[in-house]
């Protein structure tokens, strides 16, 4: 297990993160969704503490304790007062190595799961996020939700939670990360109390790692769910670049000047100018040989054409470089600012070490991360709109009361690839 620690003498509390490389990715078809499950499990107790104990021994000290999983890791964490630091190492713990995994906690907590996969798909502006990524890796770990499918969830035994846990939760695969009013040498000797007798269980040839290598989609697809919603929500967009790759300082400036925030084109034209929508963004999302580059507008199914033309029309002029003077510099400014504001908490702090060192192996210096963004030039950005911003690449996916042949004259895809299902 690796062990990140960030000494910041000047607060009084601490955040500690067990960062795990399993999540959806790893999992097989028939398992899917067994990270997330294995995530609400670790919570319900284990050979020394019940699950209230497991909260109370954390919020009874005015600290807080969470977990979340992700396409490619997961993530316990619990941020307390500095002297609380060896109370909340010794509950992380407990819960990593010691979990009960009790069948009747599994069956207790797949209703809990299959209630938040429903109010999942009761929210169809986050609904359409996951069947973007579908349009795009349909068949790939990468396309389906981190939550897995009620028919998955509903069949996954204990005994098979046990030894998904087996094979992933290893010390090799673990990351633990400190930031706070904290010193190296006393938390290297907590983490080694507490977690150094973790041995390797044997595991299957070819278990963790980093899940199936992910094969490019052949076309842009459309996904259209109908469902009878007031709005329709919409993603498109196309590939972008794995986590570690250089042109991504270009991409999160583009994106911070076509749809990072309120001063963005996407959010003054579409939004402010013509008033046709009440939220749209964009974002870059990496994984670890994989990128995506998605568009999120919700709409009345009246606005639906007009809000994708002008969408378009936003991205041909970024790849036209068609840039207002000054506009390159602010965006880096609002990234750089956005960067420096967010690590100024111990649970951010812990989160860059943590998220930084399970992904890319090393973990970047704010200071070199702000040296990369003020590096770009406008022809790094030109050429990453080129390649990102290409319409001839787009998938789309949407949610709402939909027709494809309403969007087939702006979009190059041919027939075969739109598929249309009720929800």
């Amino acid at each position: 297990m690796r062990l990140l620690v960030e000494e910041i003498p000047h607060v009084r509390s601490v955040s500690l993160g067990v960062w795990i490389g399993v999540g959806s990715r790893q999992e097989k078809e028939e398992e899917a969704g067994a990270s997330h499950f294995l995530e609400h499990l670790l919570f319900k107790g284990t050979a020394r503490r019940t699950a209230r104990q497991l909260a109370e021994e954390i919020e009874g000290r005015g600290g807080q304790i969470n977990a979340f999983t992700t396409k490619e890791y997961t993530c316990y964490y619990a941020k307390v007062m500095d002297e609380h630091l060896e109370v909340a190492m010794d509950v992380l713990a407990d819960m990593i190595l010691s979990p009960l995994l009790a069948a009747e906690d599994v069956q207790r907590e797949r209703g809990v799961i299959l209630e938040e996969i429903k109010m999942y798909e009761d929210t169809p502006d986050e609904e359409v996020h996951d069947l973007f990524a579908r349009s795009r890796w349909d068949g790939h770990p990468l396309g389906r939700p981190v939550l897995g499918s009620k028919e998955v969830v509903s069949q996954l035994a204990a005994e098979e939670l046990r030894r998904y846990y087996e094979e992933h939760y290893r010390p090799e695969q673990t990351v633990l990360a400190v930031a706070g009013n904290v010193r190296l040498e006393p938390v290297l000797a907590l983490a080694e109390r507490h977690f150094g007798d973790w041995q390797r269980a044997e595991s299957p040839a070819g278990a963790g790692g980093k899940g199936a290598r992910l094969q490019p989609a052949d076309a842009p697809r459309f996904l259209l769910k109908k469902r009878k919603t007031e709005q329709v929500h919409l993603c498109l967009g196309g590939r972008a670049y794995p986590t570690g790759d250089e042109r991504n300082y270009a991409l999160n400036v583009l994106n911070t000047i076509l749809g990072g925030g309120s001063s963005s084109r996407l959010f003054q034209k579409v939004r402010e100018e013509m008033g046709l929508v009440y939220s749209i963004y964009s974002y870059p999302t990496s994984f670890d040989d994989a990128g995506l580059f998605t568009i999120y507008a919700g709409m009345s199914p009246d606005y639906l054409e007009k809000v994708v033309e002008l969408i378009l029309r936003e991205t041909e002029a970024i790849r036209r470089l068609e840039l207002a003077e000054g506009e390159l510099e602010r965006a880096k400014e609002q990234l750089k600012g956005g960067l420096v504001l967010g690590l100024e908490s111990t649970g951010s702090r812990m989160s860059h070490l943590g998220r930084s060192e399970i992904s890319l192996g090393r973990v970047p210096t704010p200071d070199e991360l702000l040296a990369k963004i003020d590096a770009v030039t406008p022809e790094d950005l030109a050429a990453v709109a080129q390649e990102v911003l290409d319409r001839k690449g787009f998938s789309l996916a949407a949610v709402g009361p939909i027709s494809g042949k309403r969007l087939s004259h702006l979009l190059p895809v041919g027939r075969r690839n739109v598929v249309v299902f009720n929800g």
